[in-house]
């Protein structure tokens, strides 16, 4: 596997998390649970935009791993 297909995963495992996050929020009815999900989600959502960068940084580093 290669570097820019493990980095393509990573990105799309944490949007699943942070969705799931997102999800949770939503149901439940708890308002400290709900702003935990929602924090969740907004750190995920930051380690997601973190993660591009990467993917973008070793994208244009190393053609091969587009």
């Amino acid at each position: 596997m290669t570097v820019g297909t493990q980095i393509t995963k990573a990105i799309a495992t944490v949007q699943s998390a942070a969705s799931s996050m997102k999800t949770f929020s939503m149901e439940t009815q708890d308002q400290q649970a709900k702003q935990t999900f929602e924090q969740l989600a907004t750190t995920l959502d930051n380690a997601i935009e973190t993660l591009k960068e990467r993917q973008k940084y070793i994208e244009n580093q190393e053609p091969q791993y587009k």
